[in-house]
């Protein structure tokens, strides 16, 4: 995939309307009182949504928000985001009734430049998801652009990432060019030794990214719970830690495959185990391979913490998804923690996929030291893979 796309930047946009494709799917009070409990995805929206504004444009913005599978679901409307967002940027947001009913249409159509119109959910269309060329050619048929900037949604090919594209002359907001540059950049070009860590549950989730990251990275260190699949597979026992027995063999084949092309291969050489998955179990360290019945392994053991850390000391690039541990238990949190504050005290470019590590970053308060934190989980899983991302390839090549 051609990861250089053309932006914002280099298109006019002066007095056009454009529609521009956010990720708002922020996360909601559970109480249904409309209460945004993290605005951050709509603060990471604010850069391109000004700068359309200071160059003339009326911008259409839109987003999905939960999955209310083509139904209306007030509990899951974008009225407190267009709230929120009209108190960031300073400004009313217009707010439409609908998608690409009669609502949205008026009230596109009556938009001026310097104005902002938020449409509804787009899925409370059936047709976003299917990406239904009729829903596309109406959302395209109220602007004159089309500004893809939810990096969170560019691996769905749903009718508002990638549908629209067919219609109007699509380019990239600031946050996809954001991520392109830093993860395309580490994926095709990246300053070495790129040592990829690779946490998380199950090695079953991973095996995309190990796979095309064996073929350009120097180092790949694996930890979280998809360690002991590893583990078990040369032999080892895991007592009741997480096991995914049907990729034994994958593993056994990804270790070979590190070998043969030269990439070393880290795994935990001791694990910190717990009589119990409870923030106050019992806990105990011991050699890797050797988890008595009983007992489950949840995080890496400070042997482990010292070989990682002094992988990642004179990284040029570091690429970090998954967890070490269950950080999410501070007593079992130390591996990540660790891992977290190697990165923050290193020179090299540090990139975290998104989800369960951007989280973590964020909670152990070591955010604002690394170099990228993606905004999209699934989004920036499927890229490490070298998959297509059609809400990327919809976009004109620079």
């Amino acid at each position: 995939m051609n990861y250089n796309k053309k932006t914002v930047k280099d298109i006019d946009v002066k007095s056009k309307k454009v529609l521009l494709r956010c990720d708002f799917n922020v996360p909601m009070a559970k109480d249904g009182s409309g209460v945004i409990t993290d605005d951050k995805r709509i603060r990471a929206a604010l850069p391109t949504i000004q700068y359309l504004l200071d160059q003339g444009a009326a911008v259409i913005a839109c987003s999905h928000m939960g999955k209310p599978k083509g139904e209306v679901k007030p509990e899951l409307s974008l009225k407190p985001v267009a709230a929120r967002l009209g108190e960031l940027l300073g400004k009313d947001i217009i707010m439409a009734a609908d998608v690409v009913g009669p609502d949205a249409q008026a009230k596109a159509a009556a938009l001026q430049p310097g104005q902002v119109l938020l449409l509804e959910n787009t899925r409370f269309e059936k047709g976003e998801t299917k990406n239904d060329p009729d829903l596309a050619k109406a959302m395209a048929g109220m602007a004159e652009v089309y500004v893809s900037d939810a990096f969170g949604a560019v691996h769905r090919a749903h009718a508002s990432t990638a549908g629209v594209a067919d219609y109007l002359p699509a380019v990239s907001g600031f946050l996809i060019q954001k991520e392109l540059d830093f993860i395309g950049g580490a994926l095709a070009n990246p300053k070495r030794p790129l040592v990829a860590i690779l946490g998380g549950s199950k090695v079953s989730s991973k095996i995309g990214v190990i796979n095309n990251l064996l073929e350009i990275a120097d180092t790949i260190i694996i930890g979280g719970g998809m360690a002991y699949t590893f583990s078990a597979a040369q032999g080892g026992t895991v007592g009741d830690s997480l096991l995914e027995e049907d990729w034994k063999d994958y593993s056994l084949e990804m270790i070979q495959k590190a070998k043969d092309k030269g990439v070393k291969l880290l795994l935990p050489v001791d694990t910190v185990i717990a009589d119990k998955f409870a923030p106050d179990a019992d806990s105990k360290v011991v050699t890797s391979g050797a988890i008595p019945d009983g007992w489950q392994g949840l995080d890496i053991g400070p042997e482990t913490v010292k070989l990682y850390c002094d992988a990642v000391a004179d990284a040029g690039t570091v690429i970090w998804n998954g967890p070490m541990g269950v950080f999410e238990f501070e007593k079992f949190a130390a591996g990540t923690k660790a891992v977290a504050e190697a990165l923050s005290k290193t020179s090299a470019i540090t990139i975290i996929g998104g989800g369960d590590s951007a989280a973590a970053v964020q909670q152990l308060g070591y955010a604002d030291k690394m170099t990228h934190i993606s905004t999209g989980g699934g989004a920036s899983l499927e890229f490490m893979e070298g998959k297509e991302l059609p809400g990327v390839a919809c976009l004109l090549d620079a």
